[in-house]
């Protein structure tokens, strides 16, 4: 969503969705699978960083997480479902999954299209999880589905495998949504020079983006308008 917290208006929040939704700006979500298998919308596997919270998104029951506030506002971690009826079609959205095992891929994916099946606006789906992508590749091939990466320069080394989209042939991905920083990666030039449409993420300045347009058809942004 279109979130300034100087406005009380926070990352992943129904009024952040709403003033995008306004501003006709396509909103990019996170979404996780809570513990009695009800789909949120945040960024982040743990409440720390934005709620000062040590649960475990996963782990948690959606009673739990709405019983915590968005970084000091009054406002509740939103479910789906809310995101949807905020946002009504005016605008696409592109909805990114999260999850770290093949078990919370597919509760969430299943659970997800359980909700997204009825609605009526257009959406796309992107993950750095390829199995996500595949699980939609099997089972909703209508939708467009796109490769998260980064260069994951000294992380483990399966961040690094995905890294190098070396998973392409599980996710068949439509677009690969690459971080900005990394726009030399052989690997990133290579599926461009393949076909991949090239989306960059998350572009924080003006200038910054402006700098980096020749590498990207499209953008992730923040911050500015």
């Amino acid at each position: 969503g279109l979130h300034d917290l100087s406005e009380n208006t926070p990352e992943n929040s129904l009024p952040a969705f709403e003033e995008a939704a306004v501003r006709g700006y396509i909103i990019e979500n996170d979404i996780h699978i809570t513990a009695d298998g009800q789909v949120v919308v945040f960024h982040d596997d743990d409440a720390k960083r934005m709620c000062g919270s040590e649960l475990i998104i996963e782990k948690a029951t959606l009673a739990e997480l709405k019983q915590l506030r968005l970084k000091g506002t009054d406002l509740q971690i939103p479910t789906l479902k809310e995101c949807l009826d905020t946002v009504d079609g005016r605008v696409p959205l592109l909805i990114a999954f999260k999850g770290k095992t093949f078990a919370e891929c597919r509760r969430l994916c299943e659970a997800a299209n359980d909700i997204l099946k009825n609605y009526k606006g257009k959406y796309f789906v992107q993950s750095f999880f390829p199995p996500a992508c595949g699980w939609y590749k099997k089972h909703r091939k209508d939708i467009c589905r796109g490769q998260l990466a980064a260069n994951f320069k000294g992380e483990q080394l399966y961040k690094r495998i995905l890294g190098c989209t070396f998973f392409n042939f599980i996710a068949r991905p439509h677009f690969l949504s690459y971080c900005h920083n990394d726009e030399k990666h052989p690997f990133r030039r290579l599926n461009t020079l393949l076909g991949a449409f090239p989306v960059g993420w998350t572009f924080r300045t003006q200038k910054e983006l402006d700098g980096m347009k020749k590498h990207f058809n499209t953008y992730i942004f923040e911050e500015f308008i």
